[in-house]
């Protein structure tokens, strides 16, 4: 079975920018899980798995544009800090997670204060060139449900 439109593609991915140390591995966590061409995967990684096999590697290098996109200099915002999601002490600089009307959103803190927090929006890979190591682990037809909502339900996927 290839990857086509309406299949549900399971891969094993190592992440870094091009010449530099790694930056997350999959193995270490689970794998991901995405319905093929329903853009629910960063464009140039669709592009890449597309006409792929069970089992196939695939090693590509993504421009901003097809992975996180660039980088929107005006996503500075403040926001309360019960949105943070994100557990200890917050300090400038790190990565976080606030709590949206559509879902956790990652974010980097720029400055805490007493009751509210400043934040970059832009996803912390935005701007940035990324080199993906991917190895197809499981290939299945979608379900008309899946489908019809766009994205993969059970495990490893939406849960309704």
């Amino acid at each position: 079975m290839t990857i086509e439109k309406n299949k549900v593609v399971t891969f094993h991915y190592r992440l870094n920018e091009p010449d530099q140390p790694l930056i997350e591995d999959s193995r270490e966590t689970e794998p991901a899980v995405y319905l093929h061409g329903h853009q629910a995967m960063m464009p140039g990684l669709e592009e890449a798995l597309d006409g792929k096999l069970k089992g196939d590697m695939v090693t590509v290098t993504l421009p901003p544009e097809k992975a996180y996109g660039p980088r929107n200099e005006v996503e500075a915002v403040r926001v309360p800090k019960k949105y943070v999601l994100t557990k200890g002490k917050l300090r400038p600089g790190m990565a976080i997670q606030l709590s949206t009307k559509n879902g956790p959103r990652d974010a980097t803190l720029v400055k805490v204060g007493r009751t509210v927090v400043d934040i970059d929006s832009n996803h912390p890979l935005a701007g940035k060139t990324l080199t993906f190591e991917l190895e197809v682990m499981d290939i299945r037809d979608a379900s008309e449900e899946e489908i019809a909502h766009g994205h993969v339900h059970g495990e490893g996927g939406h849960q309704h």
